[in-house]
């Protein structure tokens, strides 16, 4: 048997606020990152803790990787870095030696591949791993928890630390299932949020991209006695109900479900995962 999984790393700002994930499906994957490291880094380590985390089973290993760097570092060329002491060919000490001396340790008797797959392209393992190693970037931007994922069934924990975000009832042992997402209806989404219009919040790749949610406007503007500022039947619709306000929004099934993928990669609900943008 093959265990198929992706692997990928993430930096805002490169080096900056940084995560890695690796994802083998929606009950088998992990992440965490770091307050200030590089995209490579981020790469190498998860890598690193897939290694770690599938030691206890003797299957091969295919690591679906969009970095030629990691790559190359892993199968071409460490064996002769680690042969001249780990220094490049020329004599310069090779650059993130700490992670390539444990991933070193981590294959060694292991049966695997690494498969260059392109990223940002569509493919499900790697997006739903860069899904993951951005938010856990962006939490440690915002000096939040970072969803660390259910792990592999039988497996150790990450060497450092990760900081879980909320979980559920265990889904099996060892496997703990996300929050279960709201309704398309998410109700008492702070005002702020509201003043992206539809096509606006959801014509980002990546919650990375959306930036100040202030630059589309300030809903502080329009006042406090509004009523319905759409067609109430066209996408968006916003009433004041006093103190909260209710917003709807009519998804199509892409739509939803990109949402809530982002809001399940960073282990939050989609309402927690909007009132985050504020």
């Amino acid at each position: 048997m093959t265990i198929t999984a992706a692997a990928d790393g993430s930096a805002l700002g490169n080096p900056g606020p940084a995560g890695w994930a690796w994802y083998v499906d929606d009950s088998c994957w992990a992440a965490g990152g770091w307050k200030h490291a590089t995209n490579n880094q981020g790469e190498l380590k998860a890598v690193l803790e897939l290694f770690r985390a599938t030691a206890h089973i003797d299957d091969d290993l295919l690591v679906l990787c969009d970095s030629q760097y990691v790559i190359n570092s892993v199968t071409k060329w460490m064996k002769g870095w680690k042969a001249k002491g780990w220094r490049k060919g020329d004599g310069k000490p090779v650059m993130n030696l700490d992670l390539l001396k444990e991933i070193d340790e981590a294959i060694a008797g292991r049966r695997y591949r690494f498969e260059w797959v392109k990223g940002h392209a569509g493919h499900p393992l790697n997006e739903a791993a860069d899904a993951r190693a951005r938010g856990a970037a962006e939490a440690f931007q915002r000096g939040r928890p970072a969803a660390g994922g259910p792990g592999f069934f039988g497996s150790q924990p990450a060497a450092e630390p990760v900081v879980r975000a909320r979980t559920v009832a265990s889904g099996g042992p060892g496997i703990a299932r996300l929050p279960t997402a709201p309704t398309r209806t998410t109700d008492r989404v702070a005002e702020r949020a509201a003043a992206y219009t539809h096509d606006e919040l959801f014509s980002f790749d990546d919650i990375g991209d959306i930036g100040d949610i202030g630059d589309i406007g300030d809903i502080g503007d329009i006042g406090e006695d509004y009523r319905d500022l759409t067609d109430p039947n066209g996408p968006v619709v916003m009433r004041s109900t006093g103190e909260l306000h209710r917003v709807t929004l009519s998804l199509s099934d892409e739509e939803h479900q990109r949402l809530v993928q982002q809001a399940t990669a960073r282990g939050v609900t989609v309402e927690e995962h909007l009132r985050s943008l504020i």
